[in-house]
C-alpha cells in the first residue's frame, strides 16, 4: 500500500469514528461475534498456514494461537458490558456534594503491529482489546509469515469495512509509512531494537504505546526440585515452537550438584517427546527462515550435551543443550529465540541473583523449586514481566493476568479486561449539583485556611 492509500485509508477511518459508531456496545459485541465466526470457519486455513510457515503441529497451532484467541473472546464478550459502564468512586470530603466517576472511552484510531512467531495470536488478541474498547484499527502483520498473513487478511476484509478495521500487507517501508502517521495508541509485539524505532515515531506525534518485547529469561532451578517434572517442563516449555517464543526460558541456571542428572533428564525427556531424531517428528517445527537459522546456528557452540544437528534446506535445527556456558559467551548476549539451552551453574541462590542481574528486565522468569523461601525470593527480589512457579509459558495462556513487560522487555499489558484498559482512556468526571454552593473555596480567603485544614488532609 502506497503512503497516499495509507493516508487515505487513515482519514476514512477517523471519520467512521467520529461518527460515534463504535461506542455503541452493542455495536462492539457484534463486530467481537462476527470475528468469532470468520475465524471457526478459517480455522482450518489458519492451521495450515501456521504449518507451512513455522512447522507447527495442530496441537501447537490451536493451543497457542486459536485456542487462545477464542478464549479471550469468550471472556471479553461476556463482561463488556460491566468493564464498559462508569465506575463510581469517592469523592473527598472538600468537594462534596459533588459524584464522581470514571468512563472507559475509546481512544480513537489505533495500530496493532505484529511479529511472526505467533503471527495469529500477537494479531487477533490485541485487536480483540481494541473493539472492545470502542477503536477503529490498522493491523500490520509480519510480512515473515507469509502464508498466515494472506488467511488474516481474507478473514479481516471479509469481515470489516476498511474505515473501521484494515489490515495492510507489506514489510519495513509498509511499516515505516505506517509509523509517520499519527494514531491514537500503537500496540506493538516484537524486538527490543524495533520497540525503540516504534517509541522514536509515536514520541513525534506524542502517541501513546504498548510495547510487548522480550529479553533473555532466565529459568532458575533450586537444589530441592523434583527432577523428572522439572525437566520434562523446561524441555516442553523451552523447544514449544521450536524455542520461537518471547517467554521461553533462555538460559537455564542449575546448583552444580544436581546439573548432571538434570541434563540427563532432559535428555531423555526430548526423545521422549520428539523421538531420536526430533526432525521426523510432527510434533516440533522448524526456523522461520534462513536469516535466522543463521543467526542461531552461530550461537552453537562449546560443549554441545545434546542435539545441535541441523539442516539448512529444512530450517532444521535439533533441540539443543549446551553446558559449560560462562556470561560473556555469545549465546548469553543476547535473547536466543531459537531451540538452544544454554546451562550455567550457581553455588548459590545469591549467586544465581547476581546472573541474572546483570542482563536487563526480562519478559519472563521461572523458577522450580520445592521450598516456598526460594519462590518468594525469585517474585520479591528479582524485577522481570512474569512467570511461573514450577512450569514454563503457562501464565501468558491466562486471560485473567496482565501479559506484558517491564524496563526493556516492555511497558503496558494486556489480556482480558488489561486489553480494554490498554485500549481506553479512563475519563474523570466530577459533577456537582446546584441546590448547594459552599462558599469556602471562594475568595475573600481570610480565616478560611483553618477550616481547609480541617477538610483536606
Amino acid at each position: 500500500m502506497q503512503h497516499a492509500e495509507i493516508k487515505q485509508l487513515l482519514s476514512r477511518q477517523r471519520v467512521f469514528f467520529q461518527s460515534g459508531k463504535t461506542r455503541s456496545i452493542d455495536f462492539r459485541l457484534a463486530q467481537l461475534k462476527k470475528l468469532r465466526q470468520a475465524i471457526e470457519s478459517l480455522e482450518g486455513e489458519i492451521t495450515a498456514a501456521l504449518r507451512r510457515d513455522l512447522g507447527k503441529s495442530d496441537f501447537e497451532a490451536y493451543t497457542s494461537e486459536v485456542g487462545i484467541v477464542y478464549e479471550e473472546l469468550s471472556l471479553v464478550a461476556a463482561n463488556l458490558p460491566t468493564w464498559s459502564r462508569p465506575q463510581h468512586v469517592s469523592t473527598p470530603l472538600a468537594y462534596q456534594p459533588s459524584f464522581s466517576t470514571v468512563h472507559p472511552q475509546p481512544r480513537g484510531v489505533v495500530l496493532i503491529i505484529a511479529p511472526w512467531n505467533y503471527p495469529f495470536q500477537l494479531l487477533f488478541a490485541p485487536l480483540i482489546g481494541a473493539i472492545a474498547a470502542g477503536n477503529c484499527i490498522v493491523l500490520k502483520p509480519s510480512e515473515l509469515a507469509p502464508a498466515t498473513t494472506a488467511v488474516m487478511s481474507k478473514l479481516i476484509e471479509r469481515t470489516f469495512s476498511p474505515e473501521y478495521c484494515a489490515l495492510i500487507e507489506g514489510g519495513v517501508s509498509e511499516t515505516t509509512a505506517l509509523l509517520e502517521e499519527q494514531f491514537d495508541h500503537i500496540f506493538f509485539t516484537g524486538s527490543i531494537p524495533v520497540g525503540k524505532i516504534v517509541m522514536r515515531a509515536a514520541a513525534e506525534h506524542l502517541t501513546s504505546v504498548t510495547l510487548e518485547l522480550g529479553g533473555k529469561s532466565p529459568c532458575i532451578v533450586d537444589a530441592d526440585t523434583n527432577l523428572k517434572v522439572t525437566a520434562r517442563r523446561i524441555v516442553w516449555g523451552k523447544f514449544f515452537n521450536c524455542g520461537q517464543t518471547c517467554v521461553a526460558p533462555d538460559y537455564l541456571l542449575v546448583p552444580r550438584q544436581i546439573k548432571r542428572e538434570l541434563l540427563a533428564l532432559i535428555k531423555q525427556s526430548v526423545q521422549e517427546f520428539y523421538g531420536a531424531n526430533p526432525q521426523e517428528s510432527p510434533d516440533y517445527g522448524h526456523i522461520i527462515n534462513e536469516r535466522h537459522f543463521d543467526r542461531l546456528l552461530a550461537l552453537i557452540s562449546g560443549e554441545v550435551v545434546l542435539g545441535g544437528t541441523h539442516d539448512r534446506s529444512k530450517l532444521y535445527i535439533a533441540p539443543t543443550v549446551i553446558d559449560q556456558v560462562k556470561m560473556e559467551d555469545k549465546v548469553m548476549e543476547d535473547e536466543i529465540f531459537g531451540p538452544i539451552l544454554p546451562v550455567l551453574e550457581y553455588d548459590t541462590l545469591d549467586d544465581a541473583f547476581a546472573m541474572v542481574r546483570q542482563r536487563p528486565n526480562p519478559l519472563a522468569c521461572y523458577v522450580f523449586s520445592n521450598r516456598r523461601e526460594t519462590e518468594e525470593r525469585v517474585i520479591n527480589e528479582l524485577s522481570f514481566g512474569g512467570g511461573c512457579v514450577n512450569n514454563a509459558l503457562i501464565h501468558v495462556g491466562n486471560p485473567h493476568l496482565p501479559f506484558g513487560g517491564i524496563g526493556a522487555s516492555g511497558m503496558g499489558n494486556y489480556h482480558g479486561q488489561y486489553s480494554f484498559l490498554t485500549f481506553s482512556h479512563q475519563k474523570s468526571i466530577t459533577k456537582t449539583p446546584f441546590m448547594l454552593d459552599l462558599p469556602l473555596k471562594y475568595p475573600p480567603y481570610k480565616n478560611k485556611v483553618k477550616l481547609a485544614r480541617k477538610i483536606i488532609g
